[in-house]
């Protein structure tokens, strides 16, 4: 048995990957990302000769890095079979990766991560297939996202059938992701997040688009009966009465994770040793230094 919970039907999640493909996937999301992760990957002074893209949905990360000249060769590392045939990609999954230990300059992953069972598992993975001093920079789907959409299917489901089930997948929060890359054993480990607001007709236009996203409910917990028309249209309706804008339009946050470590290596800065200060923290505010338990003056 596994001693991780195993939250996502990954079967399941590659076969909605792959309608997406056929449906032709809805790219917005992934094609803002990639430029973000170009821009905070262009401010690394360095160059990398190989990359590893892990588990990225299409190409738009890969294609990006190529135009702005960030990188060399890079092997793109997906659980699905690449849409055409390429030296450079191997089909391999988030949770099993094929690498060998310190041979990676940089990995990149974007709108991947999310649906791994074992996140703990896979990052400790990448950090070790990071040569010293390699680093890893990704972005995956955090807590906020669709946070309308399943404040809305809760009501409607409570409200219509007498219970909750899930329908919006779970996504972490910033700060248990930036506990995770301390417990992963990377170095400077810095978690960040932005948030994007996206603007629909309707909620159904939502719909539309996370499934050509491929990111609809892959939870194992998931009910299995088909969602009632009257759910589904009460739902629409709690949407448009909670989430609306003047005009009309429906509003769909996105929050976007940032997750960046280093593989450590002793050119790194480090922390001080305890009791190494040369000055002292009441010298430098100007400020008289009391002893514990003392209060100050009134």
């Amino acid at each position: 048995m596994s001693s991780y919970p195993v939250l996502f039907d990954r079967k399941l999640l590659r076969a909605r990957r792959a309608r997406a493909l056929r449906l032709g996937a809805a790219d917005f999301l992934l094609e803002n990302v990639a430029a973000e992760l170009a821009d905070r990957l262009a401010a690394v002074t360095r160059t990398f000769d190989l990359v590893a893209d892990i588990g990225t949905p299409g190409s738009a990360v890969r294609r990006v890095l190529r135009e702005r000249n960030l990188a060399g060769r890079i092997v793109a590392f997906d659980s699905l079979p690449p849409q055409r045939p390429a030296d450079d990609a191997v089909v391999a999954d988030e949770e099993a990766l094929p690498f060998a230990e310190a041979v990676l300059p940089l990995a990149v992953s974007a709108l991947s991560l999310q649906f791994v069972n074992d996140l703990p598992g896979t990052l400790i993975q990448i950090r070790r297939a990071l040569k010293p001093d390699g680093l890893f920079l990704g972005a995956m789907a955090g807590g906020d996202t669709l946070t309308e959409l399943r404040q809305a299917f809760a009501a409607a489901e409570a409200e219509r059938e007498g219970g909750v089930s899930p329908r919006v997948s779970p996504f972490a929060d910033v700060r248990d992701l930036g506990g995770l890359l301390q417990r992963a054993g990377f170095a400077l480990p810095v978690a960040d997040s932005d948030r994007l607001t996206v603007r629909y007709p309707h909620v159904f236009g939502l719909m539309h688009d996370l499934r050509r996203m491929g990111a609809t409910n892959v939870l194992n917990e998931r009910r299995r009966q088909p969602l009632r028309r009257a759910t589904l249209l009460r739902m629409a309706q709690i949407y448009a009465e909670r989430f609306s804008d003047p005009d009309g339009r429906v509003r769909a946050t996105f929050e976007i994770v940032w997750l960046s470590g280093w593989a450590p290596h002793e050119s790194q800065q480090q922390p001080l040793r305890p009791g190494s200060a040369r000055s002292r923290l009441a010298d430098a505010l100007g400020v008289r230094e009391r002893p514990a338990g003392e209060k100050a003056p009134r």
